[in-house]
Parts: C-alpha cells; sequence; structure tokens
C-alpha cells in the first residue's frame, strides 16, 4: 500500500509537499524524504508527532532516544513503521525540524493506494520555497515580541471595559433585595 502525504507550513504561504511513500516504510525514510524535498540537513533533531484533528499533539516518534525517564513508551523513527501508526486517510501529524524554536510542517495523510508499492519515496508535488531550516533566533524573538506588541495594542478599552463608573447602570435597588442569608 501507498500512503500520500501533504506537507504544508504555517511560515509560507504557498508551501506543500507531497510525498509518496510506502506503507511498510519506516518514519525515518519519510523524514529523509521530507528533509530531501525541502534541502534540509538530515543531521538534525527532529520528531513526528501524532495528532488529533485539532492538531493536538499525541504519541512522539523521534530521531534519538534522549534517555526520556517517563514511563511512555519511545518510539524510535528507524524502528517505527508507517502503517504501524498511520491507519486513516486524514491522519494528522506535526514534524518538528527546529527544536530551538518550535518549528514544525503540518503534514495530513491524503490518500492510502492499496495493492501497489514504492522501493523509494518519492516527492510528487513540490511547490513554493521552503521556510529556513533554521533562523537567528534575536531576529525570532524579535518577530515574537512584535506579534506580542501587536495583539496588545489591538485591545482597547471595550476588551477590558471602561474606567467610568455610571450610576445609571448599577441597580441599588436590586442590590439591597438581595438576602446574603440564604446563601449561607
Amino acid at each position: 500500500m501507498i500512503f500520500k502525504f501533504r506537507i504544508v507550513s504555517d511560515e509560507v504561504d504557498n508551501f506543500k509537499r507531497e510525498i509518496d511513500i510506502d506503507a511498510d516504510d519506516t518514519f525515518l525514510s519519510l523524514r529523509n524524504a521530507i528533509c530531501e524535498s525541502v534541502n534540509y540537513d538530515k543531521n538534525q533533531m527532529n520528531s513526528f508527532f501524532l495528532c488529533d484533528g485539532g492538531w493536538e499533539k499525541g504519541k512522539e516518534i523521534t530521531l534519538e532516544d534522549m534517555g526520556s525517564d517517563s514511563s511512555e513508551d519511545v518510539y524510535l523513527m528507524e524502528d517505527t513503521v508507517l502503517s504501524d501508526f498511520i491507519e486513516d486517510e486524514g491522519q494528522r501529524l506535526i514534524f518538528v525540524f527546529d527544536y530551538m524554536t518550535d518549528r514544525s510542517f503540518f503534514i495530513e495523510m491524503k490518500q492510502s493506494v492499496p495493492g501497489k508499492s514504492l522501493h523509494e519515496p518519492v516527492c510528487a508535488v513540490s511547490m513554493g520555497q521552503a521556510p529556513a531550516q533554521f533562523v537567528d533566533l534575536a531576529e525570532f524573538e524579535s518577530k515574537i515580541d512584535t506579534k506580542a506588541a501587536a495583539a496588545v495594542s489591538d485591545m482597547d478599552e471595550d476588551f477590558y471595559g471602561s474606567d467610568e463608573f455610571n450610576a445609571d447602570e448599577f441597580d441599588a435597588e436590586g442590590f439591597d433585595e438581595m438576602s446574603f442569608d440564604d446563601n449561607l
């Protein structure tokens, strides 16, 4: 069976890759095909995360065992077969390619083709320029600070409410009729 994966980025609007890969291949082969399709250095640490429909991260499938002390199982890319975790069309994954800034690709299994196989993964569609694999941390932080400042400046007094007290809006009569002892 062949899995067809679509890969997009939240950093670059017109970026898209589609990778066709045999269902019995490993996550390492998928990772390598992705890195080759975007000309990324394969010597960097990265991970896949299985996601739900809302892109919430679930199980991690990582390149190397980092000696986690948790009781959760460690799934390594080279040992983990795609078909063991990918069952249905629409299955979502996140591929974290830059751990320092948590930058990722969003992946969805778009189609499974039964009765066919591939010896090597194939990049079937390549559109747009991939985001840079690495970013300058100072530049990245300044972009985050700029976005945060813009979000705060967009919040005006209507967001928080008015600081002004208007006695006409206060219902003192209804307040006086309330009995607080009944609630004790």
